[in-house]
């Protein structure tokens, strides 16, 4: 397949394929799915080999937020049945954080509902990066706070974060119907402040929220312009209780020929799994594994993931290896280490396009970790 070809070609030189290149990946069919994984899987294999690298979520603080994003089961009038807290302890959260790394995971990430850090905040997660990186020697801490003030990536960097995760999630031009509390320039403009700071950029998408093919490949290449270090790819978990509970649009086909496309317009950057890989890729997971470098390890901020002792046969299984603390994740030229309803697919004349089951059966909401006292599951 000529497509194929060139987008591997492109990829192995790290330029940057064109944008009707990008959409004819989405719009590739089913019959051509394992060609698309295995074109994806020649420039993942080029830059990252064999190795997954596994992150583990921290929720520091869970629900009431003052923001509107439909997507979330923290939004404000969220009628989701979720765990509802205020912030962890710093031992608290070094002991979640001690649970993820015991289970293999490299890297940290600490998150919290809500529009912003305060300063106050900011102390309060520095002490708690403190706490974890004291316990657990190797370990990178990524935050996930919201929109940065000026001056507090520098805070966080000063404190010993590694990376800053703020995910631009949709196109600029359907921002506005996702959230209205704030804008795409604000996430861009985090981004970018996390980057001047010295912090490693973590930025990335959902997909599945009504979202057409332009949309997609729209956000992708703002992504690349901002050149994140990794790329989360979060597929919607639809939450009772939210506003987008009823887009079950996802398959896992769809899925992964999402992966793939972002594999070719960003062919060196982690691209991790992320949200809702359980639900819309479910016994496909492991051929996303052949796109994708990186996945998180057990539960989400809200919902609950599958247990991480599967995770780690399910990455044996498929021919992978957990990648340690000791091992670079990025390729040299990027700094190594850390530092530097949707469209449906073409069907035939006069056919119909099938709706995707709604699978209410596999969002499960989180009930143990963080915030409770059940164990953690890693």
């Amino acid at each position: 397949m000529d497509l194929l070809n060139t987008l591997v070609d492109k990829g192995l030189r790290r330029e940057t394929p064109t944008r009707e290149e990008a959409l004819a990946v989405l719009a590739t069919s089913d019959d051509e799915l394992l060609d698309v994984v295995a074109a994806a899987g020649k420039v993942r294999r080029t830059w990252f080999g064999r190795r997954v690298k596994l992150n583990y979520l921290v929720n520091l603080k869970s629900g009431l937020c003052p923001e509107d994003c439909s997507y979330c089961s923290q939004r404000l009038g969220s009628k989701a049945e979720i765990l509802k807290y205020t912030w962890l302890k710093p031992d608290e959260a070094s002991k979640a954080a001690a649970a993820g790394v015991a289970g293999g995971a490299k890297r940290v990430c600490l998150v919290a509902s809500g529009r912003g850090p305060t300063d106050k905040d900011v102390d309060r997660v520095a002490r708690t990066i403190d706490a974890i990186k004291s316990e657990n020697e190797g370990v990178e801490v990524c935050a996930c706070l919201g929109l940065l003030s000026d001056g507090q990536a520098e805070r966080l960097r000063g404190a010993g974060a590694d990376a800053y995760n703020h995910n631009l999630n949709t196109s600029e031009a359907t921002y506005g119907d996702i959230t209205t509390t704030h804008t795409y320039a604000d996430r861009v403009d985090t981004v970018q402040k996390a980057h001047a700071a010295g912090l490693s950029a973590c930025s990335g998408l959902i997909a599945g929220m009504g979202e057409s093919d332009e949309d997609l490949v729209d956000v992708v290449f703002g992504l690349r312009e901002l050149d994140p270090d990794s790329v989360p790819v979060n597929f919607l978990i639809p939450f009772e209780g939210t506003p987008l509970a009823k887009e079950w649009s996802l398959t896992p086909q769809r899925c992964l020929r999402i992966l793939a496309m972002v594999r070719f317009v960003c062919p060196d950057v982690e691209v991790r799994i992320a949200g809702g890989r359980e639900v819309h890729l479910r016994t496909m997971q492991p051929l996303a594994l052949h796109i994708a470098n990186s996945i998180f390890l057990g539960d989400y901020l809200t919902s609950e993931g599958q247990a991480g002792k599967t995770d780690l046969e399910m990455i044996a299984d498929a021919g992978f290896e957990v990648e340690g603390t000791d091992q670079v994740t990025l390729p040299e030229h990027r700094g190594g280490g850390c530092g530097s309803v949707c469209a449906s697919e073409p069907s035939e004349a006069g056919a119909v396009a099938e709706v995707p089951e709604a699978r209410t059966d596999l969002v499960a909401v989180r009930r143990r970790g963080a915030g409770t006292d059940l164990a953690p599951n890693a």
